[in-house]
Order: structure tokens, then C-alpha cells, then sequence
């Protein structure tokens, strides 16, 4: 039996009373469109199905509100033949609470909002009326929350944004909700742009079905991809001054860090940097930390027992865990990884080579194994650049680190960042 793909299209609504709401107009043309793409690009491997709003199907669907969605949502992840959603519904932002209703002769009357079946309101009689509503729950926060078996793809919608402010709202998304691709478009710009977790973007365009052929296409790519989910136990970091880390790798990534490589987002940097301390065992920088804290967050220990058995020690290990494994495993004289995402300075100096990271996702085996591939030789250290992401710089400990800071300097923007726009 195939796993599936469940689209989610149209918008929704929030009563206030009878025959009268809030609503998130939307009637489903780009789950459609998707449907229809998907159908082609995933050729019968996975089975395709529209999870359209009653507005979308003219009144004939069973999801309607919030709830219904929330309902549905909690069926997809309960049932293991879930592999892809795309979650493209409008959803109502506020859910009414009170309404302040103002009849002709006589003072405020308060109601509290009953939905779909309370009284109807006779306009008649109430000229005027004020609502009280509260924000919503983001409930695509809850599919990824247990279940990161499941491919999320979240959609973002801004109007009169900026291409920063685009951005930004879109890689909010991305990261607090846990999403693998995330669609952003500007209602009246009329602009899209697609955001990974690398905080890249690709298909920046005001081509509406360019943009969704591109997030169909990446979403077969990066479905596809495997990853080795590590297991925090109980232990304590590992102090940055800590003997086992090597002094020439403390040297290069204070030198980033200074030189401002890694660059935070929501209190977090992003990248990661990693030591060998055996051939099970390594130290690697902890996920969803600022390095600008280095002294006080320290590192993770990890030991891994092969591919499939990772157990870190008192916190979640770098992302990029993985591709560390991987190189340190198929470059046995390296046991130092540093990785940020900052661009080439124009030119390339080194003639480093390029790889596209558009179709694997930062720490899933296949992007491991191609920048374990792509690394070249310069000197005593070897290099490889991820397009729109960041190089992987791999060197034994025992090297000057006043060499791998000039082959930094020599050809990367420490200042600037790769696949986006800056951040706040």
C-alpha cells in the first residue's frame, strides 16, 4: 500500500453567530494546481489526496472551521501512511469571543459569541456591533511536533511586504513550525519565493505556477532524503575550554565567531562546527544555541554505534551531525569540521569547488555524503562549497589554524550571509 500525500486547499471561517463569521477567503485553485503536479512528479509512487475546505468545494466539505482542520490534522498524524502534507488552507488568525452590540434606544448590550447555531443577529435592531476576538492556535505546529517522519510544506501569505520582511516571516514559520519547505507570497506584489531550513531561498519570481512547479519538484527531492534521529540521554556539556577540544579548531571558530559567521535568528545561529575523538565518539556544537555563548553553552558529546545509533549526551547535537559522521568516517586523517553559511567573495580565489544543495536537506545522510564526495584538497585542508548554504571546511587538528583562518579570509564574506536576506 502507497503512502500518501494530503494537500490542504481553500479557506475557512469562524462563527460569530448564526449567519454571521470570520472568515480566510481562499477557493483551493493552488492545492489544485498542486494536486495535478504532484500526480505527474511522483509518477504513482505515492497517492495523491486534496484535503479541500467545504468554501472550496461550494459548500459541499466537511472541513470548514478550525476545528475540522485541527480534527483532521490529528488523523494524518496518527496514521503511519502519512508521508507528504501540504498544508496550504487559509486559516481564520482570531476566533471571536464577545460581541458588543448596540441597539437603537437602549445601552451596550455584551454577548459572548455562541457560533454557528446561537440567535441570529437582527441588524434591524442592532445597527451597530463591535467583536472581540483572540488569536488562534497555529495548529501546523503540531504535525512535525511527533512525527518527523512526515514532510511538512507550510505556505505564508504577506501583503505589501518587503522581500526581507518575505523572508523573514517565512523562516519564522519555518522554524517554529517545524516545516521542510515553506511558500511565501505577497498578495499584492504578486511575488514568491520558496525558504528551506538552511534559511535559503530558491524561485524568487512573480510567476505563480513557476514557483509551484519548483516547490513540487523540491518537495520530491528532499521527501525522498533519510535521516538518523539522535537521542538526547542525561549528561552535561562539554566546556568549550575543555582539553578534548582541539586548540586549533577553538582558534578557527572563535575567529568566525568574531568575524561574525554565524548569525543569529530567534536567539539561535545557525551552521555548526564539530571534533573526532575517536571513531564513535565526537563533540559537535549544540543545536538551537548562539555560539556568541560558546563559554557558557559549551559543546555536545556524542557516540554513535553506526549509522542508525546516535546518543548525545545532555542536548541536541548540531543538525549537521550527520554529515560530520560521514566525513570524519570517509576522511579518516581529518577529525575538525567547521561549517557557516556565508558566501565566495567574487572570484573564488581557491577555485573551491560548488555543489547544489537544493535537492538535500542540511543534515540528511544524502547531503553527507555529497559534501563527503565534493571535498578538494588545498594545502593541509580540505574544502567544499554548498550552493545557497555554506562551505564545509575539514582539517586535522594538528594543522596551524593560521591556515585555515587565511584560506577563510582569502575567499569567504564573513559579513554577509548565503541564501536570503539578513536577518533581525
Amino acid at each position: 500500500m502507497n503512502k500518501n500525500i494530503h494537500i490542504f486547499g481553500g479557506g475557512t471561517v469562524s462563527y460569530i453567530a448564526n449567519h454571521l463569521a470570520l472568515s480566510a477567503p481562499a477557493y483551493g485553485s493552488t492545492a489544485r494546481r498542486i494536486a495535478e503536479l504532484c500526480e505527474e512528479r511522483f509518477g504513482g509512487k505515492l497517492d495523491v489526496k486534496l484535503e479541500l475546505t467545504n468554501m472550496a468545494l461550494g459548500g459541499h466539505g466537511p472541513l470548514n472551521t478550525l476545528e475540522d482542520i485541527k480534527g483532521r490534522i490529528a488523523e494524518l498524524v496518527d496514521s503511519p501512511l502519512t508521508k507528504i502534507i501540504f498544508f496550504s488552507c487559509a486559516i481564520v488568525d482570531y476566533e471571536p469571543d464577545f460581541l458588543h452590540l448596540f441597539p437603537k434606544e437602549s445601552y451596550r448590550q455584551d454577548r459572548k459569541c455562541l457560533g454557528k447555531y446561537s440567535t441570529r443577529l437582527d441588524s434591524s435592531h442592532y445597527p451597530k456591533i463591535e467583536i472581540c476576538a483572540s488569536k488562534t492556535e497555529k495548529i501546523i505546529s503540531s504535525i512535525r511536533k511527533d512525527r518527523k517522519d512526515i514532510f511538512l510544506i507550510g505556505f505564508k501569505s504577506t501583503c505589501g511586504a518587503t522581500n526581507q520582511e518575505m523572508y523573514l516571516k517565512g523562516l519564522n514559520l519555518c522554524k517554529t513550525s517545524s516545516c521542510n519547505l515553506v511558500l511565501v507570497n505577497d498578495a499584492s506584489r504578486r511575488l514568491n519565493m520558496i525558504l528551506t531550513p538552511e534559511e535559503a531561498t530558491y524561485c524568487e519570481t512573480t510567476d505563480r505556477d513557476k514557483a509551484i512547479e519548483e516547490l513540487v519538484d523540491m518537495s520530491f527531492h528532499r521527501s525522498h532524503l533519510t535521516f538518523t534521529r539522535s537521542t538526547v540521554v542525561e549528561g552535561t556539556p562539554v566546556p568549550w575550554s575543555d582539553e578534548r577540544v582541539p586548540s586549533s579548531l577553538r582558534i578557527v571558530v572563535d575567529f568566525a565567531i568574531k568575524g561574525e559567521a554565524y548569525k543569529p535568528f530567534n536567539g539561535a545561529t545557525v551552521g555548526h562546527f564539530a571534533c573526532k575523538i575517536s571513531d564513535t565518539e565526537f563533540l559537535t556544537s549544540i543545536r538551537k544555541s548562539n555560539f556568541k555563548d560558546l563559554d557558557k553553552n559549551g559543546l555536545v558529546y556524542v557516540r554513535t554505534d553506526g549509522p542508525d545509533s546516535v546518543l548525545a549526551y545532555g542536548a541536541k547535537p548540531s543538525v549537521g551531525g550527520q554529515s560530520q559522521r560521514i566525513i570524519f568516517s570517509e576522511h579518516p586523517e581529518a577529525d575538525c569540521v567547521v561549517h557557516f553559511h556565508c558566501p565566495l567573495k567574487s572570484g573564488n580565489y581557491d577555485n573551491i569547488p560548488v555543489i547544489s544543495q537544493r535537492e538535500n536537506e542540511c543534515g540528511s545522510h544524502q547531503c553527507g555524503q555529497r559534501t563527503s564526495a565534493g571535498l578538494k584538497q588545498f594545502g593541509n585542508l580540505k574544502c567544499v562549497m554548498l550552493d545557497n548554504h555554506g562551505p564545509n571546511i575539514v582539517f586535522n587538528k594538528d594543522i596551524d589554524p593560521i591556515e585555515v583562518i587565511d584560506f577563510i579570509e582569502r575567499n569567504f564574506d564573513l559579513s554577509a550571509k548565503t541564501g536570503g536576506y539578513n536577518l533581525i
